[in-house]
């Protein structure tokens, strides 16, 4: 491993943090920057794991780490996996750093972008006229070149393979970046320390203030005009509403059709999405979002979303999945006639969805009809409702991404999980809990529980470990020794172990790497 940087934090550094805060930070927000900021002042790389629970305020702290490596004469790259999350990213981005007196250079960089705007923004790179540089894949091309890249930071990084994270971290550089990877859905520390076990972990378990809390209802199909009238309200008042389906269109030989840019089915994704890791060992189904999948009987009915392992025919029985493209035109014309309608999915282009998105934001649509690309990232504070069909085919981690569009802004807010035919009772579970509680760690206990770790992600995760005697929810104390025990001996090999006793155990560390990532050197 190349050494890292050893960032300063002078008064300077101290002042530009400040000037770009648009309000007084949560004491989590203050305790997990403190630890990032420790680890960038050393002169060791930085890996860390920053998970928090929706809306808790990551992407700040981020953009404040991201100031003190490029007050330090560095630049930062945030890398996301969706062309809607990224350009969100951007444009926040852009608005946050205007408070600064220092004028910041930030780049966009995403796939759908023209040949002619792609080569301006790889010069600006290369030239080191971008300080922040944000964008997707796109940023681990060979073309793209950093002239000083001083950290990185991956947002969702379930959502990318294990090689993508480290192409970005090795471009070539004087020096080896810091790498802060987050994730908004929140992981039980026992799956994170076994997933995760190379990174430290902060974790954000606050809430900025003046969240509302948002009224989760359970509302079966026959009672559906009682929710459009809910939707029609809230819109009178004023505010936005979202209605989410599981599948883009109606059946087709009775296999309906997923929407490929969301965790249904990253299997036929964009051809300019680089295949996950999952998909290279030839396992089908849902990631990006959520990933590892379920294989057993919990699939069928739907335990981790709507795409299961196999695809089993009962995972389809009657009632029909409703379709979003089918539930805009009937909306449309019936229960939401007279409201402003739009249509949101994976196999629109970059830039449809880009103009629906800014038209919701603008508030030019009341009501957007969507599958799951919405899960993650989308920021719309006057949305109010989120209106989820078919909510017993989502599993809960999706469900609480889901309902965190939600609840951003003062008013009070909407999520209404409909559910249609017989439920089961492993999904009336999930339900429950959802209508329960609003806490996404207590949820994601509870989902590790229901489900065990290697289907908790929504599709088989890569790098999941294979364990034959350890069990992830009885022995979390012996989790807990191992990862100390394991970072003193990489810190200090020859204190704990004789050369052959090195050898071995790097033989058998690069074998198991080798053989799960196809990795040669994960540095």
């Amino acid at each position: 491993q190349r050494a890292g940087f050893a960032f300063e934090t002078n008064e300077k550094v101290r002042e530009a943090i400040r000037q770009i805060l648009p309000f007084h930070p949560t004491a989590a927000q203050k305790r997990v920057l403190g630890e990032i900021v420790a680890d960038m002042r050393r002169p060791a790389p930085m890996r860390r794991l920053l998970q928090g629970d929706v809306g808790s305020g990551k992407t700040i702290v981020a953009l404040q780490a991201m100031i003190v490596a490029i007050e330090n004469g560095c630049q930062a790259a945030l890398m996301a996996p969706t062309e809607i999350l990224a350009t969100q990213h951007y444009l926040a981005a852009r608005k946050l750093l205007e408070r600064s007196s220092r004028k910041y250079r930030i780049v966009l960089l995403t796939g759908s972008l023209d040949d002619d705007r792609k080569k301006l923004a790889r010069r600006r790179i290369f030239h080191g006229e971008a300080d922040l540089v944000i964008g997707t894949h796109a940023l681990i091309e060979e073309k793209v070149e950093f002239s000083n890249l001083g950290i990185v930071v991956v947002d969702e990084q379930h959502r990318f393979g294990v090689l993508q994270r480290f192409r970005l971290m090795k471009k070539p550089n004087a020096a080896e970046p810091d790498v802060l990877v987050m994730t908004a859905t929140p992981i039980p520390r026992t799956l994170a320390l076994s997933l995760y076990g190379d990174l430290d972990l902060s974790v954000l378990d606050e809430l900025p203030p003046g969240r509302t809390p948002i009224i989760t209802k359970q509302v079966p199909d026959e009672r559906a005009e009682d929710v459009w009238k809910v939707v029609r309200e809230q819109v009178r008042r004023g505010h936005q509403a979202y209605v989410v389906y599981p599948v883009i269109e109606g059946p087709k030989n009775d296999q309906p059709e997923l929407d490929f840019a969301s965790p249904e089915a990253e299997s036929n994704a964009p051809a300019d999405r680089e295949p996950t890791q999952a998909q290279r060992r030839g396992l089908n189904g849902a990631p990006d979002t959520n990933p590892p999948i379920a294989q057993k009987a919990r699939a069928k009915d739907g335990a981790l979303g709507v795409v299961a392992a196999k695809k089993s025919a009962s995972l389809f029985e009657k009632p029909s999945l409703k379709s979003a493209t089918e539930m805009y035109e009937s909306l449309k014309a019936t229960h939401l006639s007279g409201l402003r309608l739009g249509l949101l999915h994976g196999r629109l282009d970059a830039d449809e969805k880009e103009i629906i998105m800014r038209r919701f934001q603008r508030g030019e649509i009341d009501v957007l009809i969507s599958t799951t690309v919405i899960e993650v990232g989308v920021d719309v504070p006057n949305a109010s409702v989120m209106v989820i069909e078919h909510a017993e085919r989502f599993g809960l981690a999706q469900l609480h991404q889901l309902r965190g569009r939600v609840g951003r802004g003062a008013a009070k807010s909407y999520c209404i999980l409909m559910t249609g035919g017989k439920v089961s009772q492993a999904a009336e579970e999930r339900l429950g809990a959802m209508v329960r509680t609003q806490d996404g760690f207590e949820l994601a206990e509870l989902d590790l529980q229901l489900r065990g770790p290697g289907e908790f992600f929504g599709t088989r995760q890569a790098g999941l470990p294979d364990f034959r005697v350890a069990n992830l929810l009885r022995d979390r104390a012996l989790l807990e020794v191992a990862k100390q025990e394991s970072a003193r001996f990489v810190e200090n090999p020859g204190a704990e172990a004789s050369e052959d006793e090195k050898r071995r155990v790097w033989a058998r560390l690069r074998e198991a790497w080798q053989r799960r990532y196809g990795l040669v050197e994960a540095g």
